[in-house]
């Protein structure tokens, strides 16, 4: 045990710490399976303040989302109406067909 229980207990061993393969080659089983490929050396993206147009762009695409979610809302209400109404509707029949 430590001598001050405070302080936290030290590795047991060092880690191993293993260079990158600068020669290129990665062995038998690179590249893997089922990744791409094409991922061979550096790319570089570009971002930009967006412009006017861009803004604009961005805002008719918000908008659009807003408008075919408020479309579906309003129709997932509708739908609940005339379920409603059949549903009041069995309870009225019912209730004539107990006081008979």
């Amino acid at each position: 045990m430590a001598k001050n229980p405070n302080e936290p207990e030290r590795p047991r061993a060092e880690p191993e710490i293993i260079p990158p393969d600068r020669s290129g080659s990665r062995g038998p089983n690179w590249p893997p399976p089922h990744e791409f490929t094409q991922s061979r050396g550096t790319h570089r993206v570009y971002v930009s303040k967006i412009g006017p147009f861009g803004f604009a762009l961005l805002l008719l695409v918000i908008g659009l989302f807003a408008g075919v979610l408020l479309l579906v809302l309003i129709g997932a209400a509708l739908i609940w109406i005339p379920v409603v109404a059949v549903l009041v509707v069995i309870a009225a029949i019912s209730g004539l067909f107990r006081r008979l």
